[in-house]
């Protein structure tokens, strides 16, 4: 892999360009092309971060010799599909999550990259954010001795939305679950693992796309409370509790800034900022990735996002939460 890695990306919409800004504190890496259905949207996206080639069409930008690595920045519906061709035309992949709508399809794409020997990686950036890191460590190290409670959420108002939208839209995989709940199911798993037994509940909205869910994790050694929603606002702290002590992650934990940790009833706030947004970190990780020849992360394996896409499908399975292009 050459020293300056070239970065593609495939979508230009609004989380395309946070990932872009991100992308130029990343030392090592440029973003050298653009694809979109709309070549005039791509061609704007393109100039404004300083990409040198452009394409009406992703089947362009997979046969482009003038990227390393794609980033895959559309709906959910299509992270399958077009992930699967990148991986054809030996392009290494971060694709954003979910990185299937369901198990069946992650399956697919992990096959096909161990298949081609390709690099593939889903784009859970909280995965990779210094505060989450260094409380994973700081758990792992007994600081709140065993583990024993978690609860994580996310929520927003979102129901005043366009229905014909992604969030609203089952024919976009809409809903809270797989566009936020990720995160708390993820949390959940970072920390525990997968869990024993899942209880869930869910709401639904007019056009048939859940749009609350509460979740219980129960593991051998504990429980996680979890919960996702369109219906209102929440605080998105979320707090990780041990028999000798508890660590929060600030508001909005999926992003947090930095970790308090209460013990022997003292509390100690330590500042974590990320660089940019934050999604310079996954930027870096799969960039050393690419620079040590590995087909995958260490810190977020295709495994891993093949048990997360499992507990996904077992909420949905528990609550009713089904699509009307899965058969």
């Amino acid at each position: 892999m050459k020293d300056e890695i070239r970065w593609g990306i495939v979508g230009p919409g609004n989380i395309a360009h946070s990932f872009a800004k991100d992308l130029r504190m990343v030392n090592g890496g440029r973003l050298t092309a653009v694809a979109s259905r709309n070549f005039d949207r791509a061609s704007s996206f393109a100039a404004e971060y300083g990409a040198a080639h452009v394409y009406g069409s992703y089947q362009e930008l997979f046969e482009s010799d003038e990227v390393d690595v794609l980033y895959i920045a559309t709906p959910h519906t299509s992270h399958c599909e077009l992930t699967l061709q990148a991986l054809r035309h030996k392009k290494a992949v971060l694709c954003e999550k979910p990185m299937g709508i369901n198990k069946q399809e992650v399956d697919r794409m992990v096959s096909a990259a161990k298949e081609g020997d390709v690099f593939l990686m889903e784009a859970l950036w909280s995965r990779f954010n210094p505060a989450i890191r260094k409380v994973k460590q700081l758990i792992e190290e007994g600081v709140i001795g065993k583990l024993e409670y978690l609860y994580a959420d996310f929520g927003f108002y979102a129901l005043d939305r366009d229905e014909k939208g992604r969030l609203l839209n089952p024919d976009l995989a809409g809903g809270s679950l797989l566009d936020i709940g990720i995160y708390p199911i993820f949390l959940s798993y970072l920390f525990f693992g997968m869990p024993k037994h899942i209880k869930a509940s869910s709401r639904f909205h007019t056009t048939g796309v859940e749009m609350q869910t509460s979740m219980l994790f129960e593991y051998q050694n504990g429980q996680a409370l979890l919960y996702s929603g369109l219906t209102s606002k929440s605080e998105m702290k979320a707090e990780i509790s041990g028999q000798e002590g508890t660590l929060f992650l600030h508001p909005r934990w999926h992003e947090a800034q930095g970790y308090s940790l209460e013990k022997e009833n003292e509390l100690t706030h330590v500042d974590l900022p990320t660089v940019g947004k934050g999604y310079s970190h996954e930027i870096e990780e799969v960039q050393e990735c690419l620079r040590a020849g590995k087909k995958e992360s260490d810190r977020w394996s295709l495994q891993n996002s093949q048990d997360l896409v499992a507990l996904l499908d077992a909420v949905r399975k528990e609550t009713g939460i089904t699509f009307p292009f899965e058969e």
